[in-house]
This record gives C-alpha cells, sequence and structure tokens, in this order.
C-alpha cells in the first residue's frame, strides 16, 4: 500500500470515526436545494475556500472544477456534467467562477507540450494535441475576459436551454472577495 493510501485511509477512518460519535451526518439529497452548479477553476486555494466565500453549503449545489473554468466545446466532460446537472438534477442556475491568479494566465500550449516531451511523452501525440491545447490553454490571457467568454459559450451551447441563468464571477483566492463580470442577463459589469 502506498503512503498517500495510508494518510488518506487514517483520515478517513478519524473522520469517520468522529463524525459517528457526534451522531453522523445529515442525509443530503443529491438535488441541489438551491438549484445551482458553480463551474470553477480545480485550483487548490479554492478548496474549503470557495464554498462559504459564496454561502453555499453541503447539498446545496453542483460544483464542476475543471483548469481555468472553460467550456469551449460544444461537448466536452464540462457540457455533459452541466448536462447531468440541468436535466437531471434540476439545475436553473449556472455560474462561471474565476480567480485572480490564475495558473492558466501562465499556461500555453508550448509550455504543456515542453513539460510532456520532458516527461517522455511521444512525439507523434505531443504533436496530436497541440491545436486542441492551443485552442483550450492559448487563449486565457484575462480572467474576466475568460470567464465572460465561457458565459457566452454556454448561453449559445446547443444543448442547453436558454432558460437557465448563466453568471460570470470571480474570487480572489487570498481575501475571498467575489466580483461580477456578467450579471446573469448577459450584461458585463465595469471593472472598477
Amino acid at each position: 500500500m502506498s503512503e498517500l493510501t495510508r494518510q488518506i485511509l487514517k483520515a478517513n477512518k478519524s473522520f469517520v470515526k468522529q463524525s459517528l460519535s457526534q451522531g453522523g451526518f445529515d442525509e443530503v439529497s443529491k438535488y441541489p436545494s438551491r438549484n445551482l452548479a458553480v463551474l470553477t477553476c480545480m485550483d487548490t486555494r479554492l478548496l474549503n475556500f470557495l464554498e462559504p466565500a459564496m454561502g453555499i453549503a453541503r447539498g446545496e449545489a453542483k460544483l464542476i472544477k475543471v483548469a481555468g473554468n472553460t467550456a469551449f466545446e460544444d461537448f466536452d466532460s464540462v457540457i455533459g456534467s452541466l448536462m447531468v446537472a440541468v436535466y437531471e438534477l434540476h439545475v436553473h442556475d449556472i455560474i462561471v467562477m474565476g480567480h485572480d491568479d490564475c495558473g492558466m494566465l501562465k499556461t500555453t500550449a508550448d509550455s504543456l507540450c515542453r513539460h510532456m516531451a520532458e516527461e517522455g511523452i511521444d512525439e507523434k501525440a505531443i504533436a496530436a494535441v497541440r491545436p486542441k491545447l492551443e485552442q483550450w490553454a492559448d487563449p486565457i490571457t484575462d480572467i474576466d475576459a475568460s470567464v465572460c467568454d465561457t458565459v457566452r459559450r454556454l448561453r449559445a451551447n446547443p444543448y442547453l436551454p436558454s432558460s437557465l441563468t448563466i453568471y460570470g464571477m470571480v474570487i480572489h483566492p487570498h481575501t475571498g472577495e467575489i466580483r461580477v463580470v456578467d450579471d446573469g442577463e448577459g450584461q458585463e459589469q465595469e471593472v472598477l
């Protein structure tokens, strides 16, 4: 058994023991009580930080985390996850939540391909994925603009209903302060 597995199982045993000693957890529905999905970044600084900053508790929203909080294809795993949230789990509102100091601002197709080559990934595989990486990583140069672009793409997506309200917001990863960059009505907010 790996050290990581041992650490996780040890933490889990302690977690379960503490939970049971306090009467266990209340049952929570798989349906988000606020009919909300949040598409956000996988940044470690947002873990156990984003939800309280937004006033979201366990059972209230679906969280979808991907690098750069983007959805750039008509159908990919992000869109598929949002489709499940909307059509199966009754989500009516989506918030695209970016964050300041996002690592994707410095990530490029070139940097990813270089690191892939350093790790021994086959040159043909790198060449095959490079165009997708250029489409995905290279356009992210301004977080507010990137969030607004993702909001526009979701609104225009042929697989998501026009009845959804889709918002764009950005959180500061150190202070937790949130600013609105799209108010859900297609109005991009002036950043002061």
